[in-house]
């Protein structure tokens, strides 16, 4: 509890203030009130209500305890969007160069181009816009519902209830229109008066503004009620000229009624029609539309995770859901293929056209009437298949078609038995010119073959490759050529290291033609350019 001063106070002084503050904390007596006229929290402690000696308080109060000093860099106001606070009649030095305001430059100019700027012209000066500067916190830097005008939204609202209201007048003239064609159809028929005044009757019912009907899903909310807060009170009852769920079969043997959840799970009249009753219980609702859906879903997603995968309804939804998708779709795309498979190994017996009388017996019962050269007398003959290319068409003097004519793995033309495509025809001079050409050519390999002696083999003699002159009776021995062609490597060896030079050499001056064939072969050529390759 605020006090105003810290003066003494007598024993009983202080005595009527501890039975005042328990009063107030008991409820009996009044709350406290401060400068502004708000009460003040009995259970307060007297450490936090209690205002500091030198803020001077002469009235109880809590300014103490709020944030009486207003920090400057913070403020709730923002731009003042488009104001504008002065339009000039003249161009001014340091203004705008395209529309003369003098709070922008002309890079920063929002405006259109002009032709020739405000500079040069001095006229349709823009006035110069508001600039304001803020200082702002923390929170006031990143308060994203700073400057916003929750008015603006008015017209989203109004939008909305213009699109609701027109639905409803569609709605009710559609209703009245229904109406008025059933009153016309049944009073053409039977002519009745009666009937006639109660469709009338329904036609005004129908005409009555629905704000004067009882609108049952209408929600009314309470608010500041004794226990403080709102509450709900959701008005969606049944019509009250049905039948109540429990009227409907009064056996007490009958599907049970529970009076807390007013639920009915099983059907109460499930011999009745059911194309004539309107209720057949609360497990219908269980077992249609997306609550068949929800439970194949839970038992997908129970059946994975005994499998093995790891999946759970509650931890998961959105997982569980897309894997039910997935498995829905490849159990699909299974048996399409099971079916196509079935269908491709046995056939579709059931959807193929039966096949026509012609193709089943071989026979139809079109009369054709033919003469002894085979021309057509009476009725019409079977028309030949035609193909997408030209046919019959002669080019080039021919009179058959390429194609026509087939020997020795080519095709040709029949009438000049040519194979040359594109060919020009010859006709049968030029049959027998190719006859009699195959048949000259024939000859003259006849003779060939028989007037071609048997060639004698010869040996193959190397001739030496050194020395210009060379004898014509010259034959080199194989064996001794390869026995000097080692004695001149191993020289060339002997040569390069002098060390495997032994003391007593013996020198043969004898140089047969073998020895001198071995030194042309390993002689180095120098203006051999595969003398780098040779070893």
């Amino acid at each position: 509890m605020a006090t105003a001063s810290v003066a003494f106070k007598s024993r009983e002084d202080h005595r009527k203030q501890m039975e005042l503050e328990e009063a107030r904390k008991a409820g009996l007596a009044p709350a406290e009130v401060d400068e502004d006229g708000k009460e003040i929290n009995p259970h307060i402690p007297q450490y936090m209500s209690s205002a500091p000696w030198y803020l001077n308080a002469e009235r109880p109060s809590l300014k103490h305890q709020r944030k009486w000093k207003s920090d400057p860099n913070y403020t709730k106001s923002w731009y003042d969007r488009g104001a504008k606070i002065f339009q000039a009649d003249k161009y001014r030095k340091g203004a705008c160069e395209n529309c003369g305001a003098m709070t922008h430059t002309s890079k920063a100019c929002m405006e259109r181009p002009r032709k020739l700027g405000a500079k040069w012209t001095s006229k349709n000066i823009a006035p110069d816009e508001k600039i304001e500067t803020f200082e702002l916190d923390y929170d006031g830097k990143r308060d994203r519902w700073n400057g916003y005008d929750a008015a603006s939204y008015a017209h989203v609202i109004d939008r909305y209830e213009a699109r609701d209201e027109a639905r409803k007048k569609y709605l009710k003239e559609q209703q009245l229109k229904k109406l008025e064609e059933k009153n016309n159809t049944e009073a053409a028929e039977e002519g009745s008066d009666d009937e006639d005044n109660e469709d009338g009757l329904k036609v005004d019912e129908a005409k009555v503004d629905e704000s004067k009907q009882m609108d049952f899903a209408k929600v009314e909310k309470r608010v500041r009620t004794t226990g403080g807060g709102s509450t709900g009170t959701v008005r969606n009852l049944r019509i009250r000229e049905d039948t109540a769920k429990y009227l409907l079969n009064l056996d007490v043997n009958s599907a049970h009624y529970d009076p807390k959840t007013r639920s009915m799970r099983e059907d109460p009249l499930p011999d009745m029609d059911p194309n004539e009753k309107f209720y057949a219980g609360d497990n219908q609702n269980r077992v249609s539309g997306q609550a068949l859906e929800f439970k194949q879903l839970n038992i997908h997603a129970w059946e994975a995770f005994d499998k093995g995968n790891d999946v759970h309804m509650q931890a998961a939804p959105s997982q569980a859901e897309l894997l039910f998708k997935n498995f829905q779709i490849n159990k699909e795309k299974l048996k399409s293929k099971v079916k196509e498979t079935i269908l491709e190994e046995y056939g579709n017996a059931a959807a193929e056209d039966p096949l026509p009388r012609e193709l089943l017996l071989g026979q139809s019962e079109r009369e054709v009437e033919y003469d002894r050269a085979g021309r057509v007398i009476k009725g019409q003959e079977m028309a030949l298949p035609k193909s997408k290319y030209e046919e019959d068409v002669y080019i080039n003097n021919h009179t058959t078609v390429w194609g026509s004519w087939w020997k020795d793995h080519q095709w040709g033309y029949r009438c000049c038995k040519q194979f040359v495509r594109n060919s020009y025809c010859t006709g049968a001079a030029g049959i027998e010119a190719a006859e009699a050409a195959a048949d000259l050519m024939k000859a003259n390999i006849a003779r060939k073959e028989a007037t071609e002696d048997v060639i004698a083999p010869t040996e193959e003699k190397q001739p030496a490759t050194w020395g210009t002159d060379i004898p014509d009776d010259l034959v080199l021995d194989q064996e001794k050529l390869a026995e000097a062609l080692k004695k001149e490597d191993k020289r060339r060896k002997e040569e390069k290291d002098e060390r495997k030079r032994k003391y007593n050499v013996k020198w043969n001056d004898e140089v047969t033609a073998e020895d001198m064939e071995a030194y042309r072969m390993k002689r180095v050529h120098h203006d051999d350019p595969m003398k780098d390759f040779l070893n």
